[in-house]
């Protein structure tokens, strides 16, 4: 183990999060993406997982106003109509594969809540403190790696998951993983002690295979 990977894991113990996978430079580009397997989805069948998801595709030419504007999605960088498609995709392979849903949190920005409303359906959460960071300073993203830290660490009952459907740099403010592919979606396991274990991320390509492993694994 180097001396930069040593002092990381202490770090991210001392916030009270150690995930899996976590590179010795903790840049987000250096951040080690885990794959998902069948497994893992039939673990999730169990319950008291965090699912987090990024929001869907986006209009890059369209970007947010700053400030940005809550509840006037013109302000906002919009989803696209093939984001739309794409998510709701991701929404209904989570339902194929079985994975109960029960908490739905999501920031309070428009391409958030459409993208948890297209894939989980209408009872959706908005909390404020899960803002899209990358417009605020320092101080003014302390709330909200504060809640993101709180969602993904506490404890989630047996037969549901807690889900948050929010932004990349958000991510990469907690643990320094920025999932680059929007409609990406995180799995955590809060830990007995507090904080919480990065487990694995699934691109929203990848659910066709992973479906198919799954009833394989089913098969057998």
């Amino acid at each position: 183990m180097t001396r930069h990977l040593a002092l990381s894991i202490i770090l991210f113990w001392m916030m009270g999060s150690v995930p899996l996978g976590i590179a010795a430079d903790t840049t987000p580009d250096a951040f080690i993406e885990l794959p998902a397997s069948a497994e893992l989805l039939m673990k999730l069948r169990q319950g008291g997982y965090v699912i987090y998801m990024r929001h869907g595709m986006t209009d890059s030419g369209q970007p947010d106003q700053v400030p940005i504007i809550l509840g006037d999605c013109r302000s906002q960088r919009p989803l696209t109509d093939a984001g739309r498609a794409e998510i709701s995709q991701v929404g209904m392979a989570i339902k194929q594969a079985g994975i109960p849903v029960g908490e739905v949190f999501s920031s309070p920005l428009c391409r958030a809540i459409e993208s948890a409303q297209l894939a989980y359906g209408g009872n959706v959460q908005t909390v404020y403190e899960l803002m899209y960071t990358a417009h605020l300073t320092s101080e003014e993203k302390l709330p909200v790696v504060a809640k993101t830290r709180e969602l993904l660490s506490r404890p989630v009952a047996a037969g549901s998951n807690r889900v948050i459907v929010a932004h990349a740099p958000n991510l990469a403010d907690v643990m320094a993983y920025f999932p680059r592919v929007e409609g990406t979606v995180i799995v955590f396991r809060p830990s007995d002690k507090g904080g919480f274990e990065y487990l694995a991320s699934i691109h929203p390509e990848q659910w066709p295979e992973l479906l198919r492993a799954l009833e394989a694994r089913q098969a057998e």
